[in-house]
This record gives structure tokens, sequence and C-alpha cells, in this order.
């Protein structure tokens, strides 16, 4: 089981959808005390309050933790669409998630924000960062809706592997989208008890009235009745009534499928903030269950017993040459995992390591051998 940590884990969306789709969380690391209090009650490893812009001392705590994914969603209000405003201060935090990353070099990352990020200064010098450390980029933006949420809510993903090609992750995560976005209908049936309802738009210029037979809009951190203003909009799914639902806040939670015994911390405002800034519990579990879904392809591509096969059959090695050789690509991975073909630049990288470098020659030299064997195997 991958153990993982969760930094800016906020609530715990991201959380919660890796913890379901099997991932071993060992721990989150959120500043804000609200959020922190909020997801203490809902999971059972430590929350630590770590200020991540101090990487330091973040990367010694949590390089202690020897996780082999690190996930999180760095605070994304400042990012901007390019040329409009400057980026504030709060989204150089990518940056440091990016070094927090980079340093502790785990197998894989993934990093979660607003479709925008992708275009912003920060995000470009965080990924100058991840490239230069060796990890294969998938970077896409996924519609909520397509993924099992029933909310029309893009987000951007960069899920990174260590050693492997950019975009490995795409044709996996491309293939088990919907065909069609799913609505609150699909999600809830009839149980809601309502079929319209208000969401407060940024500005009257947008709707506000909503169908359940449609995707939710996207929760934002904010709600608010109906305003005894509010003009209507021609796009409005019913017209205005006395008697329109306005969302309340455990059905906001419910439209990011949290589930129902999900407990929420804080005050109103603080709660709505909570929920509109969480990853949608499904959507974090659709992106995790894309990556298990390549590793485990991955352990059956290069599944040890074809190899040995093909060692004693093609190569003509005895059963006993043919496990040392497994043995010793075991050893190899255990200093430096791979996920893919052992190439010559996974070989370059393992000659890096200290560990690989205290061998005797002979030992590195049957290591190299063995790699070289099962590069061929893998063709």
């Amino acid at each position: 089981m991958l153990k993982a940590v969760d930094l800016f884990s906020g609530c715990g969306g991201l959380s919660l959808g890796f913890q379901n789709a099997g991932i071993d969380i060992r721990a989150a690391f959120e500043n804000w005390e609200v959020a922190a209090k909020c997801y203490e009650l809902n999971f059972n490893h430590p929350v630590y309050r770590t200020d991540l812009s101090d990487t330091k001392n973040a990367i010694k705590l949590i390089k202690s933790l020897n996780p082999d994914l690190i996930i999180g969603g760095p605070p994304c209000q400042d990012f901007s669409y390019a040329g409009k405003r400057i980026e504030a201060n709060r989204a150089s935090l990518t940056t440091s998630f990016a070094k927090i990353v980079c340093t502790i070099s785990p197998q894989y990352f993934v990093m979660e924000n607003v479709d925008r990020a992708q275009k912003s200064n920060a995000y470009a010098t965080a990924r100058e960062l991840f490239k230069k450390a060796n990890y294969g980029l998938t970077e896409v933006v996924l519609d909520a809706s397509l993924c099992g949420v029933p909310q029309k809510r893009k987000r951007f993903f960069c899920i990174g592997i260590l050693n492997a090609t950019d975009n490995i992750l795409s044709e996996i995560i491309k293939s088990n989208l919907s065909s069609k976005p799913m609505t609150v209908r699909d999600y809830y049936g009839d149980t809601l008890g309502f079929e319209y309802y208000y969401r407060h738009p940024r500005n009257y210029s947008r709707r506000a009235i909503f169908s359940i037979d449609e995707p939710a809009p996207t929760m934002r951190g904010v709600n608010r009745p109906v305003p005894k203003g509010y003009p209507g909009h021609p796009n409005d799914a019913c017209p205005l009534n006395d008697s329109l639902h306005a969302l309340t806040t455990y059905e906001r939670a419910l439209f990011q499928t949290f589930p129902a015994s999900f407990k929420w911390e804080g005050n109103k405002t603080d709660t709505e903030q909570m929920i509109g800034n969480a990853v949608p519990v499904k959507l974090a579990e659709y992106v995790a269950n894309a990556l298990l879904t390549y590793i485990s392809q991955q352990t059956s591509k290069y599944s040890n017993v074809n190899f040995e096969s093909w060692l004693i059959e093609v190569k003509n090695y005895s059963q006993r040459s043919a496990k040392d050789v497994i043995s010793r690509c075991k050893r190899a991975n255990r200093i430096v995992p791979f996920n893919q073909v052992p190439d010559p630049f996974y070989i370059f990288t393992l000659e890096q390591q200290s560990e690989y470098n205290a061998l005797s020659t002979s030992v590195k030299s049957q290591i190299k051998r063995a790699l070289i064997l099962q590069q061929e195997f893998n063709g």
C-alpha cells in the first residue's frame, strides 16, 4: 500500500478521496487552525500545523515519514489569468510545494489547483524544478462532472512519477472519463427533496437558479440566501419564486461529494470557505485510481515470473542464475525505484546514489548487467 502525506490539506477532500482509493495517508499538513481541527475530526492520522513556506523545517519533518507519494493543493486564491493581475505572495507556496517534493524525492506526487494555475508564473517555476528532479509529468485539467462528481468544476492536476516519461498517465485518465456530465439527480436521485435551487452568482450577469437535472455550478467559498433584489436571469432553470430553495451548508458539502457523516468545525463563514476550497472527494478518488491503475499495470508488465521464464527459456540461464538476476534488479529498485524499463538514464541515476557506490565493483557490475537484461526483456 502506498504511503502518502497531504500538504495544504484543508479540511481533507484530497485526503479522503485518496484514502477511499486505498492509499495510506500517514499525515496531513495544514496551517489554518480551523481546517486542521476539522481534518482531525474526520481522520485518524496526525495533522501538523506547519508553515510550509519554511521548506527546510518542513522537509525535515516530512522526510521522517518516508512517503511514497506526496499530494497537495497549494493555496490558489492569488492566481490570476496571465496578464490580468500580478500574482500575490500566497502563489509562492506552489514553489514551496515543488521544493519539498524535489528534495524528498518520493516516487510519486500529485499537485492540484484551479485550472488557471497552469498558466501562472508560480507553476512555471515549480514545473522547472520538477523536471530538473527527473519527474515525468502528466498535466491535465479535469472537469469534475466527468469524474463522478455532480458539479461543473474544473481543476488542474500535475501528477509526477520519478524517472518516467511525460504524459504517461494521460491515456488512463482520459479513457475513464464519463461520456456525459453527472447531474445532481444522477448522484442523489430524489433524496434531496427539491428540484430547483439558488446558488449566488459572482455577479448578476450570470444565472443563479439551477435544476438538479444538470451538474451543479462550482461551489465557491461564499453562500448567500436569495436576495430581495435578485433580478432574475434569462438562463435560470425556473422563474424566481418565494419558495425557491437556497442551498444549505450541508448540501454544498454533499455537492462536493463529502459523505453525509463528515463532521464540520468552525463558524458558518469558515465552514463555507473550507467547502469551497476543497477538492471534491470523488474527483480526488478518480485521480488516485488512475495512478493506482498505472502502478498495477507496471507491476503486471514487469512480472518477475515472466522475466524468470524468459531468462531460462531464451537466455538459457539456470533457475538459480535467473533468480540471482531478479534479486539484483530488486536490489537496484530498493535504491532507486523504477516503474518503467530501467533504461540508461535510470542506470545513470542509480550510479549517482551513495548506497550504490558503497557496493563492491563486482556487485555493481552484476546489478548493471541484470538491469540491462530486464531492459532487453521489456523490449
